[in-house]
């Protein structure tokens, strides 16, 4: 048998080899890309605090309102930043640390470290530690708009750096402007939180606050913050989560992804010292507010607000960063029962 005859018998039988090889891998093959269609990236659902949503469940609602609780073993840890620009007067920009623990039977303890940066080099300080506690009288939607009491201790640090009171230009404080050797005193805050979801869209939360300065000047403030939000975009990192049988999903249930909701936002403030108690100053700020939640467990929040006449500020902005641990997950809580949406089923 010639050459060319051998090498074409040769290649005929290794073409034959090869078609048979790939032929037994394809079942292999097909069996592999079924299971990798299969994988399904999964994530921790959001913890729900004694049968909360979520939105209800992380402390803070907004950068000027709190909601309801945190689960117990939940740790809620936030960088606040506030900036004032009032009329007369330098921006006051705000710094607070908070922390705040979840423990069981719809009780929170916190604290916050406040640093103050007004006017120059020499104007940053520590003005402020306070502790907190807060209880919710219920669990969720047992009673209704779900009031929560909240009472903190400040301690005063560090001095007044500038008025309290309503804007009031430098040369009226006398030849050497505002006396800032006055210390800042301790004080005490009580605060009603109340909130609900409406039509499973929209989200409310209400502060009322009062706040008593036991030394000095002995100012008084009082006021109300309100904020209103919907979802505007979310997607999930893992399967969506169960719905109910109307449809609608179970609170706590989803392993959220990135998270956009929008709303408006409104303060409302009146203050007193004993200077001038018959004359109070109040103020009032509205604007949009935004939270973005990029992880299961971080959230960005910003709320530029606005002031509506010459003496509220000329605009308070706020930006939120905050990071949540730990807590129960989206069944029952100690001391508490399942989601809402998943009860009477």
């Amino acid at each position: 048998m010639s050459a060319p005859i051998l090498l074409t018998a040769s290649l005929k039988r290794v073409s034959l080899a090869l078609v048979l090889a790939l032929l037994g891998l394809i079942p292999s093959l097909r069996a592999q890309t079924a299971a990798a269609e299969h994988i399904e990236v999964t994530a921790e659902p959001l913890p729900s605090a004694y049968g909360a949503p979520t939105s209800f469940s992380q402390s803070r609602f907004s950068p000027t309102t709190n909601a309801y609780v945190l689960p117990p073993g939940a740790i809620y840890a936030s960088l606040i930043y506030e900036d004032a620009v009032v009329h007369f007067r330098k921006p006051d920009h705000d710094f607070t640390i908070e922390t705040e623990y979840g423990l069981p039977y719809r009780i929170n303890v916190a604290m916050e470290t406040d640093i103050e940066h007004y006017g120059g080099e020499d104007g940053t300080q520590i003005r402020s530690f306070s502790l907190e506690a807060r209880y919710a009288f219920a669990d969720w939607n047992k009673i209704w708009l779900n009031p929560t009491i909240f009472a903190e201790y400040k301690f005063g640090g560090g001095n007044i750096l500038h008025d309290e009171g309503p804007p009031t230009p430098a040369h009226k404080f006398g030849p050497g402007g505002f006396d800032t050797s006055n210390e800042t005193p301790d004080a005490y805050e009580l605060r009603l939180l109340l909130s609900e979801d409406f039509f499973e869209r929209v989200e409310w939360a209400l502060n009322g606050f009062f706040e008593q300065e036991i030394e000095g000047d002995r100012g008084r403030e009082w006021g109300i913050a309100q904020s209103i939000v919907t979802p505007l975009w979310s997607s999930h990192s893992g399967p969506q989560p169960p719905t109910d049988n109307k449809g609608v999903a179970v609170a706590g249930s989803g392993a959220l992804g990135e998270e956009l909701k929008g709303g408006i936002e409104f303060l409302f403030r009146s203050f007193t010292d004993k200077g001038i108690r018959g004359t109070p100053y109040n103020s009032f700020v509205i604007g949009p507010t935004l939270a973005w939640r990029p992880s299961r467990n971080t959230r960005f929040d910003l709320s530029p607000l606005f002031g509506v006449n010459h003496k509220s500020p000329v605009m308070q902005l706020f930006v939120v960063f905050s990071y949540y641990f730990g807590g129960g997950g989206p069944g029952s809580e100690a001391g508490g029962e399942a989601p809402a949406s998943t009860r009477n089923r």
